[in-house]
């Protein structure tokens, strides 16, 4: 369930709109945020708080690559392997990381740690190759950066 913080925003965001639909992401952001990804059950709620039908909410979260609908590790690892990445490399970075976890790409470390996924695009293409882990934007990439990073990832 929703934390009475999240519940409490999503009501005051619901009053700033005529529809509901308006309030989806945020409240699918909201409920990632607090469970780490997003389950069926947190669809369901999604979509009974908000009165809409369960599908609309399905449909939102398996459109947008920022929601996890599966479990994913405490740092999700995203590297970008659209063409401007793809041409500085991307696919060398992606492969180093593979390597270092023994994770392939779409897995999570036995120990919940790292997932990693291709991402199609994170328009950052002047300091290609890069990746996003969390928040955070790693540019420019080599395979000693990437494992500076990994490293620095508790």
């Amino acid at each position: 369930m929703f934390s009475e913080v999240s519940l409490k925003k999503i009501e005051e965001l619901k009053k700033r709109y005529p529809r509901p639909q308006p309030v989806v992401l945020a409240a699918l952001w909201m409920w990632q945020e607090e469970h780490g990804w997003i389950s069926r059950e947190g669809m369901v709620e999604v979509a009974r708080l908000l009165g809409i039908p369960e599908h609309h909410v399905y449909g939102v979260v398996s459109f947008y690559t920022m929601f996890n609908s599966t479990p994913v590790g405490r740092h999700k690892i995203e590297v970008c392997t659209n063409v401007s990445c793809m041409l500085r490399n991307s696919d060398r970075i992606v492969r180093h990381i593979q390597d270092s976890l023994k994770v392939g790409v779409g897995g999570t470390t036995p120990d919940g740690r790292f997932t990693l996924v291709e991402a199609e695009c994170l328009g950052s293409c002047g300091t290609a190759p890069m990746m996003q882990v969390g928040d955070e934007y790693y540019e420019n990439l080599d395979e000693a950066k990437v494992d500076a990073i990994l490293s620095s990832l508790k």
